[in-house]
Formats: structure tokens, C-alpha cells, sequence
């Protein structure tokens, strides 16, 4: 099985219920699944911004991702209903894990002048949402073959959590936030 997953089953959980009192092990903080969405504006344009996308998505991930399409029309951006505007994929399990273990300890250290990620971007039920600027951080891009620099979100969904909880799940994993007082790393 993936590492992460042994370390959550066999480490994590023991820790997170002896710090937040936990009085079952159901009630910890568990990672659920990751989104990852690439939205691509100019795909109206040029088709071969999502073909792209798709590629890049396919080799990150290690699964096909599903076109997303435009659910209303709006005038401002020249879109209409029904068109294709990105492409995303849905990571559970086995391969959830292995992507967080690569995004932990391959792709986040090698962002550029990274003094941590921002313990802000949690919402009210505890899932953690980040943005990548481009995807030459990925080990899997061959960087001769990018033609665009294409961006995505990445969103970690955590069942059972507060933005506490999962603030303290992510950092048990090793995502290296910012200690919000000094601006340092944890």
C-alpha cells in the first residue's frame, strides 16, 4: 500500500486522537479524495489548449480526467452552454496517497522562493485548496514538450473536519505550511 496511508493508519491517527481528544477513531480527520481541475479559458479559441491539458493531466495523475463543460452562457467571456472549458480528475485511495506523497515530497519543495504554504486556504469544513501557477514543477512533464504553461487547483477533501483538524492532519503528512505568527516553516 502507499506509505503515507500506512503512516496515516499506523502514526497519525494515535497522535491526532491524543491531541484533540478524539474519543473515536471514526471521528479523526481522514483524507477522502483530491481534485485536481485544470480551468482553461482560452480552450474556446484553441483546441489544442485542452488536448494539452489533458495530456499533462494524464501524466500527473496517473488516470484519465473527465472534460468539464460550461453549465450557463455568458456573453463577456464568449461562452456558450454545453462548450468545453477544462478538464479535471478525481484521486481516491491507493492513488490518492501516492499523489500526495509525490506533491509533499517532490513538487512543493521545488516551487520557487517557498517559505511555506498558507494555512488560510481551508474552508469551513476543513478541506485545503491550493493553486499551481505552472506545471514544469511536476517530475512527470517532459519540459520540451510543454507549449502552454497551464495552471491547476488542487483540493484536498477531508472528511470528519474542522480547519483545525485538518490543518493539523496535513502538517502530521508533512505539507510544510508557514507558522502563521513568524512567516516560517513548520
Amino acid at each position: 500500500m502507499a506509505r503515507l496511508f500506512d503512516k496515516y493508519k499506523n502514526e497519525i491517527v494515535k497522535e491526532l486522537m491524543e491531541k484533540s481528544n478524539y474519543s473515536n477513531v471514526h471521528s479523526v480527520p481522514k483524507l477522502n479524495k483530491i481534485v485536481i481541475n485544470m480551468g482553461l479559458g482560452k480552450a474556446n479559441e484553441n483546441k489544442k489548449y485542452l488536448e494539452e491539458a489533458v495530456k499533462l493531466l494524464t501524466d500527473i495523475s496517473g488516470q484519465k480526467p473527465v472534460i468539464t463543460t460550461a453549465r450557463k452562457a455568458v456573453a463577456g467571456f464568449k461562452l456558450r452552454e454545453g462548450d468545453k472549458i477544462g478538464c479535471k480528475v478525481t484521486l481516491r485511495k491507493k492513488m490518492m496517497y501516492e499523489f500526495l506523497d509525490r506533491l509533499i515530497s517532490i513538487v512543493i519543495p521545488r516551487f520557487k522562493d517557498l517559505r511555506g504554504l498558507s494555512p488560510k486556504s481551508f474552508d469551513k469544513n476543513g478541506n485545503y485548496s491550493m493553486g499551481i501557477s505552472e506545471q514544469s514543477v511536476f517530475t512527470e512533464i517532459d519540459h520540451d514538450s510543454i507549449e502552454f504553461p497551464l495552471g491547476m487547483d488542487i483540493t484536498l477533501n477531508i472528511s470528519n473536519g474542522t480547519p483545525s483538524g485538518s490543518f493539523e492532519l496535513l502538517k502530521l503528512f508533512g505539507m510544510p505550511f508557514k507558522n502563521s505568527k513568524s512567516g516560517e516553516q513548520n
